[in-house]
């Protein structure tokens, strides 16, 4: 469902995952559904959603329209039967997630927001060299996306209307990295600049956690912050290359003080097509195993993340 940029690096990845076949293409523009139908090889396009979810061929849908259509297709789809896997982020609301996972147990049908960065090799390892201690307990994490998208009008992300802003689009990945490491924070703090429609712009948060530890992130569409991550320990840091949510590489500073301060162990991963591979051949692999969700990004996973933006949305409404 849809023909945007990500669903053109997406489905590709789609194509290339054995027993999977792409059956059809959907847009609201049915021209938009047949040209996108005809650059991929895909069998049919259409502007039908109703009549697409009602026909038995279609095991899944993979949403990827703006982010305000999220709740209302995803709940049809499921409704319908169908699996789904939705862009992220899942909803505008961490209520509204939850609703639509109550919605896919009662059908017993699989629901995942696609959250690729959770599936990578290379994220996969950080959480393996802080599991076997190398960099000591983990205290602190530093994240940020930050990139000054043109607003000329041909960039969604300014679109309020077209579900655009920062925190939604592009937060969400230093939120999802940070709760992936330390779990749900304790405490919230947060300022931006939000315009006079109700777009944020530009966000900077800490997240607290147990203990002293903490998480500082930014998300912004209107300047560059520094587009790696880091998890610091009592005995080194890693850091995920830039930019840390679609990176291959991860840098260990860890084990020696040369290693440490100089020179940096560094793991490299090969990139599968766009990226989204790993966590199309997992969502393959669940739903054939009869899940209805994936055990790498729950549900709790995600109503958990999509509730600590709902807190950061709050603070920054609030701010003069």
């Amino acid at each position: 469902m849809g023909t945007g940029t990500i669903s053109r690096s997406v489905v590709p990845d789609l194509q290339a995952c054995d027993g999977v076949d792409v059956t059809v293409v959907h847009s609201r523009d049915a021209s938009k559904a047949a040209r996108f139908a005809d650059d991929f090889g895909i069998a049919r396009s259409t502007d039908d959603y109703a009549g697409l979810l009602a026909d038995d061929n279609i095991d899944v849908v993979y949403l990827a329209t703006p982010f305000a259509t999220h709740h209302r297709m995803a709940r049809e789809a499921l409704e319908a039967g169908k699996h789904v896997l939705v862009e992220k982020p899942i909803t505008m609301t961490s209520a509204d997630a939850a609703e639509l996972f109550d919605i896919a147990a009662a059908h017993n049908v699989f629901l995942m927001e696609a959250m690729w960065m959770k599936f990578s090799p290379v994220f996969l390892r950080l959480h393996e060299e802080i599991a076997d201690g190398c960099i000591g307990q983990p205290r602190n994490l530093r994240a940020s996306f930050g990139i000054p998208f043109p607003s000329d009008g041909n960039s969604s992300k300014w679109d309020v209307a077209r579900s655009g802003g920062a925190l939604l689009d592009q937060g969400i990945y230093p939120i999802t990295l940070a709760h992936s490491v330390f779990g749900v924070p304790v405490g919230v703090t947060a300022s931006g600049t939000i315009r006079e429609d109700g777009l944020d712009v530009a966000e900077h948060f800490t997240l607290e956690f147990s203990d002293g530890r903490f998480a500082q992130c930014s998300s912004s569409l209107a300047e560059f912050t520094e587009l790696t991550a880091s998890v610091g320990g009592e005995t080194g840091w890693l850091t995920l290359t830039s930019p840390f949510w679609a990176t291959t590489d991860l840098e260990v500073h860890a084990r020696t003080p040369l290693q440490i301060f100089r020179v940096p162990e560094l793991i490299e991963y090969p990139r599968e097509g766009s990226g989204y591979q790993p966590m199309l051949r997992a969502v393959r692999d669940a739903i054939g195993n009869g899940l209805t969700e994936h055990p790498a990004h729950t549900a709790a996973d995600t109503i958990a993340v999509m509730r600590t933006i709902d807190d950061i949305f709050a603070l920054l409404r609030r701010s003069p």
